[in-house]
């Protein structure tokens, strides 16, 4: 992976993991890295399950794709919401 690729996985994890904390009603007791790492993981796995199910390449905006990223975002801060509450 070239930098540029990475810096553009950073950008786009950024994205995605606001967009997962956006979607979830309160507060959320997490950091911005968190965020950051959270958002990253969901585009990738996110990117890999709309490869599976054959919609991530579609004419325009992948919609279907940045819906599936945006939700496992969400699950993801829930996740480590409650994870790092325990302790």
């Amino acid at each position: 992976m070239e930098i540029s690729g990475i810096f553009t996985a950073i950008i786009i994890g950024i994205v995605i993991g606001v967009l997962g904390r956006l979607a979830i009603p309160g507060r959320q007791h997490i950091g911005i890295w968190w965020t950051i790492l959270v958002g990253i993981a969901a585009a990738l796995v996110g990117t890999a399950i709309a490869g599976a199910l054959d919609v991530a390449d579609t004419k325009g905006i992948d919609w279907i794709e940045l819906a599936i990223q945006v939700g496992l975002a969400a699950l993801g801060v829930v996740g480590i919401e409650r994870f790092k509450g325990r302790r």
